[in-house]
């Protein structure tokens, strides 16, 4: 019983789309990352002409105020362009973003669209529950794991960061335009180291939260047989729809008997109804059969009807185990069916 309890068993695929209904989806925030800084670094160099140029019309409208009188109309003029001119710097370049942090989930999990984690749970809002919550030892991995990285990452970051900053004497020498060529050079160096350190913790991280959910998702012996047995339905609800489906085929085999041609018994055991009717088969037909209590019934209701009742015991039992109902008799049987038949059709005409 502890072992059926026991959570070893992988999960369905019911038990995953119904964690996926509810918003459990295996998601990296790193891989998220990684993505979405791939794309600002390739937006910032495709972007770069566009947004020196709005920086150089900011700078010379700048320029131009020297010469200018201070006062209300012109401050607002000034925080308007101003205004006017970051966003259009800034807003290609998050409109970007945003797009890849959204194809960033999009390739991890797919669309997913439920309103049901937007139902208020008031359990998520205990307040003993919240403190195990927050000194849980997945919290605690989680934290350990955020300031690993964050230490590594900025580490990296300022090794390179420091070495940039010995070349500002010489930077300050250049003209605008060319200490934005270096701004923008050590800055795509910078970005693409911290984007290597990203990639190598976002694959880590994927690893990581696809076990753990995996892990999180998996079931006992008995939630898989009970799901099954959901999914399948009551064994003993099933038994009964056959059995009841039986009653029904076995009924309209019944009414099938008085329209036969002959039944051929064993003679106690086995009887097989057959009809033929040459104007629509091509060979006689399997319209009844049964055995024992079956086969008694069958035989009654053929005296009922005055059908022409035949003992062939091989022949019974030949055609019970190798022709289905309402199929035709097969070639090998055609002969004995057809002496039958024959002796059937004299005795009516003597009748």
């Amino acid at each position: 019983m502890a072992d059926d309890q026991e959570k070893t068993e992988e999960p369905t695929a019911k038990k995953i789309e119904d964690a996926r209904k509810e918003g459990n989806v295996p998601k990296s925030q790193d891989m998220s990352g990684l993505f979405t800084l791939f794309v600002a670094i390739l937006g910032f160099l495709l972007l770069f002409d566009f947004i020196t140029d709005h920086y150089f019309n900011l700078y010379r409208y700048y320029y131009s105020l020297f010469s200018k009188e201070f006062n209300r109309e012109l401050i607002f003029e000034i925080t308007f362009i101003t205004m006017r001119e970051v966003l259009i710097m800034v807003l290609p370049l998050a409109l970007l973003v945003g797009i890849a942090g959204i194809g960033a989930s999009l390739a991890q999990f797919g669309f997913l669209f439920e309103t049901k984690p937007l139902i208020p749970d008031f359990k998520k809002i205990d307040p003993i529950k919240g403190m195990k919550n927050l000194v849980s030892m997945k919290k605690l991995i989680e934290g350990i794991k955020v300031t690993l990285k964050s230490f590594i990452t900025l580490g990296i970051g300022f090794i390179f960061f420091y070495y940039f900053i010995q070349e500002l004497p010489t930077v300050a020498g250049f003209g605008i335009h060319d200490q934005l060529i270096w701004l923008r050079d050590k800055a795509l160096i910078l970005a693409l180291v911290m984007l290597l350190v990203t990639f190598v913790f976002a694959l880590a991280d994927i690893v990581i939260v696809r076990k753990q959910y995996f892990d999180q998702l998996k079931m006992s012996k008995q939630e898989v047989k009970d799901e099954m047995k959901n999914m399948d339905g009551d064994p003993m609800i099933k038994a009964k729809i056959r059995q009841i489906q039986m009653q029904m085929s076995k009924k309209r085999m019944m009414a099938e008997v008085p329209s036969a041609d002959v039944v051929i018994t064993n003679p106690t055991h086995y009887a097989v109804a057959i009809s033929y009717d040459e104007s629509k088969n091509r060979a006689p037909i399997v319209i009844a059969k049964g055995i024992n209590d079956v086969a008694l019934r069958i035989k009654e209701i053929a005296r009922e009807n005055k059908v022409h009742i035949v003992q062939n015991p091989p022949l019974a039992r030949s055609i019970y185990a190798e022709v289905n109902l309402e199929a035709p008799i097969p070639e090998a049987l055609f002969q004995a069916v057809a002496e039958v038949l024959a002796y059937v059709y004299k005795m009516d005409k003597k009748r």
